[in-house]
């Protein structure tokens, strides 16, 4: 267990459970996107919910659902708002009674939705309440497994009507999130943003930089007289700066080098790294590496930014 499985693939279907006629995997479609995230008490919505915001979408928690259809509305390709993600669960009590109708009710107005249902062995469900202190929402008066199992009639119904299935029993936090993240995240689309920022070490280290490389090494433009006067951005000083030697070589290096770094950071689900340059002043050659180097990393497909943090300071 602790598999994600298209329930149209009887293949990659665990063990004890079925196939659902008519029921796809989360496929890429076009904006806007709804799904709603729902499924067993502790067995993960909320993290999955998280995972969600992180990758931008609009993300309601305990949403009732006499609700989807108003916030499904705002949904529109011309709104801010154009993927948005509902965690609909007991916790509504009997609002929660109304969802099946509520499904339907968007069915009929052609609303395009999937249902993402989260679930996890009773067992693992005891532990996991029983290590933070909490009731289980439909517990009562009585015993936990008792709120369990009285969930699990109520929302089996919901179960069969979903689109995916992730049971998480065996599955850390982050293993979770990388399963969602997969979901919605589209064959060859981006994961990890960069920033490359150029500073000056006589201004201070940049604090939120991930790595920062020190180009002091190279010969400093600023003793060009005709140089002294421009910035890494113009040509004549990026001319100059790349044909000392061994700088285009450390770029492309240096470049080969975080570009593994960066899939690991995609891994551990690190979506931003900052990547800080330096030279003295923060004026001619970390802006003129700085500038070589993000080119190198948008011609391998990767999101990239520029910032010249000191330029101008001087």
């Amino acid at each position: 267990m602790g598999e994600i499985f298209d329930i149209n693939d009887t293949a990659k279907i665990p063990v004890g459970i079925a196939k659902l006629d008519g029921q796809t995997d989360l496929p890429a479609v076009d904006v806007p996107e709804i799904i709603i995230i729902t499924g067993m008490s502790g067995a993960g919505r909320t993290r999955a919910g998280a995972t969600l915001e992180d990758l931008g979408w609009y993300v309601i928690d305990n949403l009732p659902p006499r609700l989807l259809p108003a916030m499904a509305g705002l949904v529109t390709a011309q709104s801010g708002v154009k993927k948005l993600a509902c965690v609909v669960d007991v916790r509504t009590r009997e609002f929660f009674q109304e969802l099946m109708g509520i499904l339907k009710e968007l069915d009929d107005n052609n609303t395009n939705y999937r249902i993402l249902f989260l679930d996890a062995s009773n067992e693992e469900l005891v532990r996991r309440y029983e290590s933070v202190r909490r009731p289980h929402p439909l517990q009562g008066g009585g015993r936990l497994l008792d709120g369990i199992m009285y969930e699990r009639n109520v929302i089996e119904g919901l179960r069969l009507r979903s689109d995916v299935v992730i049971d998480t029993t065996t599955m850390s936090i982050h293993d979770l999130a990388r399963k969602v993240r997969n979901l919605v995240t589209a064959d060859g689309e981006a994961r990890v943003h960069l920033t490359v920022m150029s500073f000056g070490f006589k201004y201070g280290l940049p604090v939120d930089a991930d790595h920062v490389a020190d180009v002091r090494f190279l010969p400093n433009p600023y003793w060009v007289t005709e140089l002294r006067h421009l910035t890494g951005k113009d040509e004549p000083v990026r001319d100059f700066v790349l044909s000392i030697d061994g700088a285009q070589a450390f770029a492309n290096q240096y470049v080969d080098l975080l570009s593994r770094i960066v899939n690991g950071y995609e891994r551990e689900l690190k979506p931003y790294v900052t990547i800080a340059i330096g030279c003295t002043g923060g004026k001619h050659r970390s802006v003129a590496m700085a500038e070589e180097i993000a080119t190198q990393f948008g011609t391998l497909g990767l999101p990239v930014r520029t910032i010249h943090r000191d330029l101008g300071r001087e």
